[in-house]
């Protein structure tokens, strides 16, 4: 089980792996002390939590003035407890879940998540990575200093290593923007819509912007 706590202003705090369900005060005593609401969102991957084991997590986050709980799993049994607690529950498939949880494994505190569709007209910067679950509309521009990662539709303007970073990278899981930028290297979207919908990632090789699957690797 992993576990993201953030603040209201969607700024990554940690990611916790709690393996013993045993162990929750230790764990979670060293956010007793922040005084501002935090959300948290439970990934759970193949694992079956009871409501029993799910009330004791939950007693321990109001301890921590946690505003906002939710729970993705690919575990039907998981889901329902949830339910039967009347917490947010999402089934949605293991690779997805790891997908999610990736948006999630830096502590950089420049990087930005943005949860929601970027509107035509609308821009956001990121002086890290950028997070973006949802769709990037066709008129609309994301750029961040790092990387740019779009769980959703790229039908925009992307602007990676807007610092000169060459190895920066763009992924999307349906990848046909209007341009593509990474560094100082540039590129026209394809005319023709992408015939498959899986992850691509767009990076520099040889001065040259490319597209490739983006394979994520399970590191367990």
């Amino acid at each position: 089980m992993e576990i993201v706590l953030k603040n209201t202003e969607n700024k990554y705090l940690e990611i916790v792996s709690l393996l013993d369900l045993d162990n929750i005060h230790e764990t979670f005593e060293k956010f007793s002390s922040i005084k501002e609401p935090l959300e948290a969102i439970i990934f759970a991957v193949n694992e079956s939590i009871s409501s029993h084991q799910l009330l004791k997590l939950k007693n321990h986050f109001d301890k921590i003035n946690i505003c906002s709980l939710r729970i993705y799993s690919n575990n039907r049994d998981t889901i329902i407890s949830g339910k039967s607690l009347k917490i947010d529950s999402d089934f949605i498939k293991e690779q997805e879940i790891k997908n999610r949880l990736i948006l999630f494994n830096s502590k950089d505190k420049d990087d930005i998540l943005h949860k929601g569709t970027v509107r035509s007209g609308e821009r956001i910067s990121s002086n890290g990575n950028l997070c973006i679950i949802g769709d990037v509309n066709p008129g609309a521009i994301v750029s961040a200093k790092k990387n740019i990662y779009v769980w959703g539709k790229l039908l925009g303007i992307a602007f990676a290593g807007k610092s000169g970073n060459k190895y920066a990278s763009i992924a999307s899981l349906y990848l046909n923007p209007l341009q593509l930028r990474i560094a100082d290297v540039i590129a026209i979207g394809p005319k023709d819509k992408p015939k498959n919908y899986y992850p691509e990632i767009a990076l520099i090789d040889k001065q040259t912007i490319i597209i490739k699957p983006h394979i994520i690797e399970n590191k367990n």
